[in-house]
Parts: structure tokens; sequence; C-alpha cells
């Protein structure tokens, strides 16, 4: 990952924790650009190979379509609700399509594992199923921050 998280050490995520998190979550929101510069964001299910987060989209969304003419794009993971327990991560770079459009189950070694790691999460099930109206996006961030705020010291976290 290029960039370096400089601000917030104290409370950023180890590599290990990021990992865990990123696996343990179910949903998170994606932010894209329009070609009128218009932001849209939306929630969605998706999975952390150690690498790269992996989306599984619809291919006839407005993310699709935003990501078709800029493939910026930005996701925030994150949960808690107190402030002692807000923790999560924004993953940021550019969003690559995988395999065809829509996803029909097609061969695609470059799948295999984070169709298998979805299936199971969301699932329950070994195998993905395909509907034949998603398709997948690799995010292999350029830039990470996180933040887990149970790391700060003191009972109301500050």
């Amino acid at each position: 990952m290029a960039v370096i998280q400089r601000r917030g050490r104290r409370i950023m995520m180890t590599d290990e924790e990021r990992d865990i998190y990123l696996a343990e979550q179910r949903t998170c929101r994606v932010a894209t650009v329009g070609p009128d510069g218009r932001p849209h964001v939306g929630a969605l299910w998706f999975c952390w190979d150690g690498a790269s987060l992996w989306l599984y989209s619809i291919t006839r969304s407005l993310r699709w379509t935003q990501l078709g003419h800029d493939p910026k794009i930005a996701v925030v993971v994150d949960d808690g609700v107190e402030y002692g327990e807000l923790r999560g991560i924004e993953l940021s770079g550019d969003a690559v399509f995988v395999g065809e459009a829509p996803r029909t189950g097609e061969p695609c070694p470059e799948l295999t594992v984070p169709e298998q790691l979805f299936a199971a999460k969301y699932f329950g099930m070994e195998v993905m199923p395909h509907d034949g109206r998603h398709a997948w996006l690799r995010l292999t961030p350029e830039a990470v921050t996180s933040w887990d705020f149970s790391k700060l010291a003191g009972p109301s976290g500050g």
C-alpha cells in the first residue's frame, strides 16, 4: 500500500487487526464520482483477500456506470456506537473490473479466492452462486487509513 497513515498512528490498526476486521465486517460504503463531478455513495457487500478489497456490484448500478467513466473509488468499513468503540478503515484507489460482466461463472482463475471467500462469508457455501446481474470490482488500495478508538486511554476515549 503506497500511502502510509501519518495522523492518528496511536489509533491505527495493525495489518493483522485490519485483516481480521475486514474479514468480520459485512457491509461497506462505496463512493464513486460521476462525469459531472457529483459523488455517489452506496452500501455493498465485500471480501478482503489480504491485499485487495473485492466488491460484488450490480452491473446496471450507478456505481458501475460511474466507475466506467472514472475508476477512482473510496470505500469505508466502520462500526461502533459509543465514541470509545468507533473503529473503521478507509481504502482508496482505482477500481478494476475483473471477469465477465455480468458474472455467469465462466472460468476466471483471478476470481477463485474472492469467490470462495464471498460465498463462505455471505451464503455459507463453498461455491459462489451467480445471478447474471452482478460482477466483480477489485480495489487494491493506494491509500489505507484506519482507526480504533478503543486504543485511546481513559473511560471517555479522550
